[in-house]
Formats: C-alpha cells, sequence, structure tokens
C-alpha cells in the first residue's frame, strides 16, 4: 500500500480544502482591494498576488474534487459550499481597516506558508508535491515583498510604525492555529502527505524575528490563541466574503458566459 493510499480519503480531501481554502480567502481579500494600495506598483502587485493565490486555489480544489470522487467541480467546491465547510485558518479571513492591516496579514501567513509549500514539495502525493513546487516560488516573491513593506513601515514615520505595531499586536492571536496539529494533521504527516506543523515554526521564527527586529517592531508576547477555522469554525468575516464571493453563483445557478 502506498503512502497516499494510508492516509483516509475523507482526511485526505479535508487536507487538501484546507490549503485550498486559505489560497482561496486570501485571493479574494486581496482582489477586493485592486484600486485601494498607496500606489500604482503596489496596485499592481496586489492583483497578481491574487491571481496567484487564486490560481493555487484552483489546482487544489480540482485534485480535492476527482479524489472525492463525487462529480464535483472546483467551482462547486468554491461557490457551491457553506461557511461551515470551509477549512481555512482565521488569519486569513480577518479584514483589513488599512493597509497596515493588509501588509502585516499576509508577512504572517507567508512566513508560514512559503514554509509549508517548501515541505509539500516531498508530499508523498506525487499532485500536491508538484503544485507545491509551483506554489513556493509565487508565494516565495510574496514573503519577499511583504517583509520590505513591514520593514518599511515600522521603520517609518511615527505614524506608520505606530499603525503596524497595532495591526501586528491584533494579528498575532491568530497565527497559533498554523501550527496546531488535529487528527487530519496528523494522518497527512504519518502518510508523508503533508509535515507536522509544529516542525514548521522554528522556521517561521527566525523569519518572523528577524524581520520584526530590523522593523524595529516588539513581537507581542505570548498569549491565548485563537482557532477554530480548520475546523469549520469561523468568525462572522468570512460569512461576509463568501456573500459576495459565491453571490452569482448562488444567484444564477450553474450559469456561464
Amino acid at each position: 500500500m502506498s503512502a497516499v493510499a494510508a492516509m483516509p480519503r475523507e482526511a485526505h480531501v479535508e487536507y487538501l480544502l484546507r490549503l485550498a481554502d486559505n489560497a482561496l480567502v486570501l485571493g479574494q481579500q486581496l482582489g477586493a482591494l485592486v484600486t485601494r494600495g498607496p500606489e500604482l506598483e503596489e496596485e499592481m502587485a496586489t492583483a497578481n498576488f491574487a491571481l496567484d493565490y487564486i490560481g493555487q486555489a484552483r489546482f487544489l480544489l480540482s485534485h480535492a474534487a476527482e479524489l472525492q470522487g463525487e462529480g464535483r467541480s472546483e467551482d462547486d467546491l468554491a461557490f457551491l459550499r457553506d461557511g461551515f465547510d470551509f477549512h481555512n485558518v482565521l488569519l486569513v479571513e480577518q479584514p483589513s481597516a488599512h493597509f497596515g492591516d493588509v501588509i502585516v496579514r499576509q508577512f504572517l501567513f507567508d512566513s508560514f506558508y512559503c514554509e509549508q509549500l517548501r515541505a509539500l514539495t516531498q508530499s508523498s502525493d506525487t499532485r500536491l508535491a508538484e503544485i507545491a513546487a509551483r506554489g513556493v516560488k509565487e508565494v516565495g516573491y510574496h514573503l519577499h515583498h511583504t517583509q520590505a513593506w513591514v520593514i518599511r513601515l515600522g521603520d517609518g514615520t511615527d505614524f506608520s510604525h505606530k499603525r503596524v505595531q497595532e495591526s501586528l499586536d491584533r494579528l498575532w492571536r491568530y497565527t497559533g492555529e498554523l501550527f496546531d496539529a488535529d487528527a487530519t494533521d496528523r494522518a497527512a504527516s504519518e502518510a508523508g502527505v503533508g509535515p507536522d506543523p509544529a516542525s514548521l515554526k522554528p522556521a517561521w521564527d527566525a523569519v518572523i524575528n528577524a524581520t520584526l527586529e530590523e522593523a524595529t517592531l516588539v513581537r507581542p508576547a505570548e498569549q491565548w490563541m485563537d482557532g477554530g477555522g480548520k475546523q469549520g469554525r469561523h468568525s462572522e468575516h468570512l460569512g461576509h466574503l463568501l456573500t459576495d464571493m459565491q453571490f452569482l453563483q448562488r444567484a444564477y445557478p450553474g450559469a456561464q458566459w
């Protein structure tokens, strides 16, 4: 029996959906910010990053749909699931009141996601490994970009420093979920499909600490961490996002251009 076959199909599908939903929700978040950037170059970067995440989500959703074997498509999984059927982490669904929120959310997640994708290039699920190999190049550039902005804002004016520190303090409590393993994560790790999330934390800590030091920002103290997104327990923010994202398909089922 192969390593992939050793992972129960239901858990395997859920694991793929977690990866896909992170990318899909973050792509939707960034797409909604186009025309709201502080400069033209950032407008272009935001649009390109959104497309990168949506592209990754499409590959992952297609893989999950085929493995599920119920005749569903990537569009079905994106537009016809309710909020409790989404498995993204809470961090990516948090709203952005200003540009500092956008950058900090991206930085905290991309620092994790880049390490996760690197590990997934060695997945026993060969199709997932191929998707990860493509995605890690894109997310590596995203991380470089957001790191530069964190440093620019943190070590900038008193106002920008204050705003980005507030963003960091507010979003920090959603980072613990990135590294918490449940039964699905453990099944993926045991089957060689995905890494143990906790194994990614040392590299994440190193990137976070080095960047925050250069940005003259203070890493928040250890605190209670929020979670539950991977198990389908979400904040109200995901509901608002899905209302926008799924409206056309829900209003006109099966509509085609």
